[in-house]
């Protein structure tokens, strides 16, 4: 878009790429730290509002000015995307958490594979004049804000009709996926052991050996019985 569409020159292309990875740096870093106080949820939903009403300077402007339009664009972007991964691992089940995670990344580059063959393919239906050398132009910018907006839509509705579960404790056994209970050691040496349930409560376990924990011995009971003629034994 950049060298096709608004003619930038190499520099520019270099200058404007590098503003906008700084954006992408400083939104993950930011809205990351921010979604431990505000929620995952929440964060990753105000980044996709504050994107989608960028995509029109991102997309539309013709000059250098689009530079600060693509810092923004990008701090939104990775705000929202770099909230989503920890916002996965929290609502996935403790033994399938790097699974799902590392899954759905590598579906998601699966899906946006082709991503820039029908962004060029459908940029052909908006052409510009050519250039002075005869180069076609497309106007690239259009079929790129159609593109993020879809994007942001679809995760603002998968994030707004979700449940969240921030502070998970990330343990397997952490009360979510399964009870826990005492074992057969525990019910021996009278350990306790604790869990929190869906709930929050704190379920405890403690054995009934606890408060005695050392073995019973065998007593043996005497009787005296009195023999015939006065006898005892």
């Amino acid at each position: 878009m950049l060298r096709n569409q608004l003619e930038f020159s190499a520099n520019k292309v270099t200058v404007t790429q590098v503003i906008a990875n700084l954006g992408a740096i400083t939104g993950g870093t930011v809205v990351g730290y921010c979604s431990e106080v505000f929620g995952r949820r929440l964060s990753i939903l105000t980044m996709c509002v504050l994107g989608a009403a960028l995509i029109y300077p991102y997309g539309f402007l013709k000059d250098e000015r689009i530079a600060a339009a693509a810092f923004f664009e990008q701090f939104a972007v990775q705000g929202a995307w770099g909230v989503v991964p920890i916002h996965l691992m929290e609502l996935s089940p403790a033994g399938f958490r790097t699974f799902v995670v590392g899954t759905s990344y590598q579906l998601g580059n699966l899906v946006s594979s082709a991503s820039s063959t029908i962004e060029a393919t459908i940029g052909e239906r908006f052409p510009l004049p050519p250039t002075a050398s005869g180069v076609q132009r497309y106007v690239y910018g259009k079929v790129i804000a159609i593109f993020m907006a879809c994007v942001f839509t679809y995760l603002f509705v998968l994030v707004l009709i979700g449940p969240e579960r921030k502070d998970r404790q990330m343990t397997e056994g952490d009360g979510i996926e399964e009870a826990v209970y005492p074992t057969k050691h525990d019910a021996e040496t009278g350990h306790m052991r604790e869990a929190k349930g869906k709930d929050g409560s704190l379920n405890r376990e403690i054995s009934s050996t606890e408060s005695d924990p050392k073995p019973k011995q065998d007593t043996v009971e005497y009787k005296t019985a009195t023999a015939p003629g006065g006898a005892t034994a």
